[in-house]
């Protein structure tokens, strides 16, 4: 079966691959990049947006991914602002030196100083889009939030999140090691059953 993958994020793009394509599934990459704003005020609201204008403008099965980091003693945040989080805002915003990836991660641990609970959860959603059909799954990591980032693998909060289970981040775990707990592993293997039970 073939996937469009709902995403212009290459990190999303390879772990949807590595995941999927062992169980039998094609994932096709964008042709073009499409613009879509993500209006939804929950990760599934935004998958379904995203999987909906993809499969719209190309015409298949399109798969989106809306995903984040939830934070206790942040009050959930940054939620589903995971991707822009330092340029909202809540608790300041933050300069932009070098990527989004590296603002978002000094936000977070300036806000996360002097917190004793430190418990978080990487959430995902996977929505697939087929027209008059759709289909979801939800997966969950639960962790804590580290010290400092540790680890160049990747991408994200990666470097900042230590799963349950682990004592090194995410970013310092092998691609197979983070596959197996991922929230994204875990919402897309709950997909792909879900699809066999439908015999798609």
């Amino acid at each position: 079966m073939k996937l469009l993958a709902a995403t212009t994020n290459p990190g999303k793009l390879r772990e949807i691959r590595r995941i999927l394509q062992p169980l039998g599934y094609e994932v096709i990459e964008p042709p073009e990049k499409i613009h879509v704003e993500e209006s939804g005020f929950t990760f599934l609201e935004n998958a379904y947006i995203k999987a909906k204008a993809y499969y719209e403008h190309f015409s298949m099965p399109a798969l989106a991914d809306d995903s984040g980091l939830v934070v206790d003693a942040l009050g959930g945040y940054p939620g589903v602002y995971s991707s822009r989080f330092y340029s909202i805002d809540f608790g300041g915003r933050e300069e932009l030196k070098g990527s989004k990836d590296d603002a978002n991660l000094r936000k977070l641990l300036r806000l996360m100083e002097g917190k004793e609970n430190r418990s978080a959860s990487f959430v995902a959603f996977v929505v697939l889009y087929m027209g008059g059909k759709g289909f979801f799954s939800r997966g969950e990591c639960k962790g804590v939030i580290a010290e400092q980032p540790k680890g160049e693998g990747g991408f994200g909060y990666d470097p900042i999140f230590i799963p349950e289970g682990f004592s090194r981040t995410m970013a310092e775990l092998s691609p197979e090691e983070k596959d197996g707990i991922s929230h994204r592993g875990k919402a897309l293997r709950a997909l792909s059953e879900l699809l066999k039970k439908c015999e798609l």
